[in-house]
């Protein structure tokens, strides 16, 4: 199992909907994500909007390709995009860039 972290920036007018919209994350949403590979998905937020990302799946591409194809996916990267600064103009899904592991106590 890979352990994926990544980082991405949520706006900061718009934390608090952020954290209310996680609170009650779709059902079939999080069925999808199990079905695609994502296991111990967690997101984390700081005040100031970096938000950190961390899952373990067996291949990231995959589960990202996975997720990728699903309509329930399609429906929450279009409500969720207006949450996240992106210079680039891709959707948060598509930044989701890992970073280097450099340690790991097991």
């Amino acid at each position: 199992m890979r352990r994926v972290c990544f980082l991405l920036k949520v706006r900061a007018d718009r934390l608090d909907e952020y954290r209310e919209r996680h609170a009650a994350v779709w059902p079939e949403l999080c069925a999808e994500l199990s079905a695609t590979g994502w296991h111990n998905y967690s997101l984390f937020l700081r005040e100031d909007g970096l938000l950190v990302g961390y899952l373990e799946t067996e291949d990231f591409a995959a589960a990202l390709s996975g997720m990728e194809a699903t309509d329930v996916n399609a429906r929450w990267q279009a409500e969720m995009a207006p949450f996240f600064e992106s210079p680039d103009g891709d959707r948060p899904d598509r930044a989701m860039k890992p970073l280097t592991e450099v340690f790991h106590l097991a």
